[in-house]
């Protein structure tokens, strides 16, 4: 670790690189009491009460460290976060809370701009109660607005929007950007929300059993409002969630279980979500970013995406129709090779084969590729190339995927974008994040043209994808203003 007078080694290697370094995913780790003030600026002293029981009533793991073994197993109580921020190293826990500090110590860190996420925003957006949730959100936007107001020139907050309905999620975007200025939003890559038939039986039952709306296939609402304001808007909606608490990450005893996967899970929701809905083909001109889930599950999404629209798209599952069965061939066969196994049952195992064959059957759904407006591999291919990006942290050696197409179809490759996630604990030193992401060239998994695309090229290339003037007033204007003449 270096100490505050001597220069670490992400200083120095970023002394040699000739770019700067953008970082488009650290953290703060913010201080309850300051929002508590905010939220009673916002909304009044009642509403902190409000929150601290919406809080608590929404999440089954608010008491899992007062209730027993026994009670946790019981209740099925997700065990919660533990020491998720740095401890022996004091000073990354103050720079975590204190903006100030981040701002004065980016360059031991080697980075000249950091996009900054927040960590209480994760949890405020999932909050169900809608005055709360509401109120919650704006408070946490006017506070990081105002805490990092004097540091714009290397630091931008991004705002949270909320997004239980189109109507919510426009008011606060309206308002983060054109009465807070912000330039970059986070939005929750799902929303829970309770399955009717369960909640009119068992009243309360949504914490357990709900279905995810990702705002795009099957979703509740028509978010297409929200997707043609954030054009208007010039912001890019980023996708930063958790993923653990839904599905197999829901381990009673252990977080590591739990979180291991978690981001790149909940990333695939949304994205998977936003492409077979269509979005991204209604709206060509909108970029989307996928944060901290790294390359693997996008790699693997787009690919498998391809495959299945080559085998299942609209023309290709008329080779699966039922009635194409030739009934007669079919049972000859069972008889010839199906011998004393089948012999008397035949007509009976073809009834039955052919009536499984049928479940899941209309005539109204045939084309499942339909609602996404994709037509062919390649229109498949560009939203993931053009579209799409993919937050990777600087650590993980399978950041190589983007630059390595390893036979995926169209050797396309997809863009990743460098999240440094100081602030989490997964950042035991925060002086070396960039040292970290230079590992990647000195272990010859990626060189040093692919280097600058990851800290820089694909950076610029998605802020200022809806917002040439993304970076207008800050340290890195004249570089990025002289990569986007170059284009």
């Amino acid at each position: 670790m270096a100490s505050a007078n001597q220069a670490s080694k992400s200083a120095a290697i970023r002394a040699r690189l000739k770019y700067p370094v953008i970082d488009s995913d650290g953290h703060t780790f913010e201080m309850g009491l300051v929002f508590f003030d905010y939220l009673e600026r916002v909304a009044g002293p009642t509403m902190v009460e409000r929150y601290r029981r919406a809080f608590d009533s929404g999440h089954t793991s608010s008491h899992w460290r007062e209730n027993s073994p026994a009670q946790r197993r019981q209740l099925r109580e997700l065990r919660p976060t533990w020491r998720g921020v740095a401890a022996a190293n004091t000073r990354d826990l103050a720079t975590a809370i204190l903006p100030r500090l981040t701002y004065e110590r980016l360059d031991e860190m080697g980075l000249d701009h950091a996009v900054i996420y927040p960590t209480l925003g994760f949890q405020i957006e999932g909050v169900a109660d809608d005055e709360v949730r509401q109120a919650a959100v704006r408070a946490h936007n006017l506070m990081k607005a105002e805490m990092f107001a004097e540091f714009s020139d290397r630091l931008t907050p991004v705002a949270g929007i909320p997004m239980y309905t189109p109507q919510e999620a426009l008011q606060e975007l309206e308002y983060a950007v054109k009465e807070l200025k912000f330039k970059a939003i986070m939005v929750p890559s799902y929303i829970k929300r309770p399955i009717p038939a369960v909640e009119r039986r068992y009243p309360g039952a949504g914490q357990w059993a709900y279905w995810m709306d990702t705002y795009g296939l099957d979703s509740e609402y028509d978010y297409d409002p929200f997707w043609a304001k954030c054009v208007e808007l010039g912001v890019s909606p980023t996708f930063h969630s958790l993923g653990y608490g839904w599905g197999a990450r829901q381990s009673v005893t252990n977080y590591v279980h739990n979180h291991l996967g978690n981001f790149g899970a909940s990333a695939d929701a949304i994205c998977r979500g936003l492409l077979m809905g269509g979005v991204p083909k209604r709206f060509p001109k909108l970029t989307f970013a996928f944060l901290e889930g790294g390359m693997a599950w996008a790699r693997a999404l787009y690919s498998d995406a391809i495959g299945h629209w080559q085998k299942r798209n609209g023309q290709a599952v008329a080779l699966y129709d039922p009635n194409r069965i030739d009934r007669a061939l079919l049972k000859r066969e069972v008889v010839r090779a199906g011998g004393r196994f089948t012999q008397g049952h035949e007509d009976q195992i073809l009834d039955a084969l052919i009536s499984r064959m049928y479940v899941g059957e209309d005539a109204s759904l045939t084309d499942e590729w339909a609602p996404s407006g994709i037509t062919s591999p390649q229109e498949l291919r560009d939203i993931f190339v053009n579209q799409f990006y993919f937050g990777c942290e600087g650590d993980d050696p399978l950041n190589a995927l983007a630059f390595r197409p390893m036979g995926t179809p169209f050797q396309a490759r997809l863009k990743a974008l460098y999240g440094s996630d100081i602030g989490h604990w997964d950042v035991p030193d925060m002086s070396e994040v960039l040292e970290e992401a230079y590992e990647l060239v000195e272990h010859g998994l990626i060189d040093e043209d692919e280097l600058r695309q990851f800290l820089f090229d694909n950076a610029v290339a998605f802020w200022t994808s809806t917002n040439r003037d993304f970076f207008k007033g800050t340290t890195v204007e004249g570089d990025v203003e002289a990569w986007l003449r170059a284009r």
